[in-house]
């Protein structure tokens, strides 16, 4: 019996060999690209020219599953959620954010993710103020007080991005809280937290300053971008907030984006409060005032206080004579929706409009483009459970995050209103 294996000529196991070697010795990055083969999505054109890889099947699986994830935190009924947010975004500006683990480096990076976590912010939570505190050599730094206005902390962060010597967390909640125990009883209070470091130089004892958060009803969340720290999930668990560690750059956009709709309240911080409003009217645009907000004469726009009659620019914001609260209908009206979403639609795959009985239409009921991709085949949409109307990923995007209404829900009703006034 002969046991004896050939080999090939070519000395093809040796190359295999040799391949399993190589690919062993990958970084991990590189395996990545390597097991993704991306290279191999790309198609030519009639012209022979590339055509751009699609990442719109990507970015709305990514969606889908933010949304599921939103979804599920809200299925138990009546969650009371705090739409008035005082929130202080502490940003580890320590050496360890100099590392180019994340390119070109972490500080860039979180540069770019705080810019767009503020815009986003804002935009769910037009009642919430944001402050900006940085950490580096070892001391906080308070760059923006608590403020309405996204443009002006954007501009204070990206002048300030500078790193140097180490974290320090301990200063850093010591003078976040300072800030915070003035805010007032209505408010909800929250610090999200950055830190790139793997280690913190504190003056005193932590564990005192994490009660004290604790007894001051302070939110506390920490995003890592190295590894998991004892001290930071021990902060976040004791204060009621969430603690994690990004993998990647978009790992890191998903965890800070996730803080930006308002999270449910925690029973034994939540109050119910009367809080006094005012609406203030919009000036003509010749009348000439003094700003309270920058202290200097200005020729038209801005808006008049109802109590005190005094002059801010934008809205909304707390009058700094009377101290009143101004604010605009429409952003009550945007902070509405984060107390009855709209419930996630139903993914409609092919072989369910193929073998199905069910009419399914072939236009967008919201932007009315084709569902029909090459080949007049019906491509990938969803419906809404409720009025059972077709839609494109693109409007079911823009209908979650932006419109928070449903368009066929809406004429629905806007129908039976019309017959029943006949």
């Amino acid at each position: 019996m002969n046991n004896t294996v050939k080999r090939p000529l070519n000395g093809g196991v040796e190359d295999d060999d040799e391949d399993e070697a190589d690919g062993a010795d990958l970084e991990a990055w590189e395996r990545t690209y390597a097991e993704d083969r991306s290279w191999e999505s790309l198609q030519e054109d009639e012209s022979g020219l590339l055509r751009p890889i699609d990442t719109t099947a990507i970015h709305h699986a990514q969606y889908r599953r933010r949304l599921r994830a939103l979804a599920s935190t809200a299925a138990t009924a009546r969650i009371q959620k705090g739409l008035i947010r005082y929130l202080y975004i502490v940003v580890d500006l320590s050496k360890a954010a100099s590392e180019t683990d994340l390119k070109p480096s972490r500080m860039a990076v979180i540069g770019r993710q705080v810019e767009a976590f503020i815009r986003e912010f804002f935009d769910q939570n037009p009642l919430s103020h944001i402050g900006l505190v940085t950490i580096k050599d070892g001391i906080a730094h308070c760059l923006t007080e608590l403020g309405g206005s996204p443009e002006s902390h954007i501009k204070a962060l990206m002048g300030k991005l500078e790193c140097s010597g180490d974290a320090s967390l301990q200063n850093a909640l010591e003078l976040v809280l300072g800030y915070l125990n003035q805010i007032p009883s209505y408010g909800h209070r929250e610090v999200l937290i950055l830190y790139s470091a793997l280690s913190t130089c504190d003056p005193g004892d932590l564990m005192e300053t994490i009660q004290k958060c604790k007894k001051s009803k302070i939110r506390c969340s920490v995003i890592g971008l190295a590894a998991e720290m004892f001290i930071c999930k021990h902060l976040s668990q004791e204060t009621g907030g969430t603690y994690s560690v990004a993998l990647d750059e978009s790992h890191l956009k998903e965890l800070v984006l996730e803080h930006a709709p308002p999270p449910p309240a925690i029973a034994e911080y939540a109050t119910a409060n009367l809080i006094k409003m005012g609406f203030p009217q919009r000036a003509a645009e010749s009348a000439v005032a003094i700003c309270t907000c920058h202290e200097e004469a200005r020729t038209g726009g801005g808006y008049t206080c109802p109590r005190c009659k005094v002059r801010v620019c934008e809205l909304p914001t707390e009058c700094r004579i009377c101290g009143l609260t101004l604010i605009s209908s429409p952003h009550l009206a945007r902070s509405y929706h984060h107390l009855f979403p709209i419930v996630p639609f139903d993914e409609v795959s092919q072989t369910s409009q193929n073998g199905s009985s069910h009419n399914f239409s072939s236009d967008c009921f919201g932007c009315q483009q084709s569902l029909l991709s090459q080949g007049n085949k019906p491509g990938l949409s969803v419906t809404c459970p409720k009025c059972k109307q077709q839609f494109c990923l693109d409007c079911d995007i823009y209908i979650h995050e932006s419109l928070h209404n449903c368009p066929g829900c809406e004429s629905f009703r806007h129908s039976n209103s019309v017959t029943t006034a006949q």
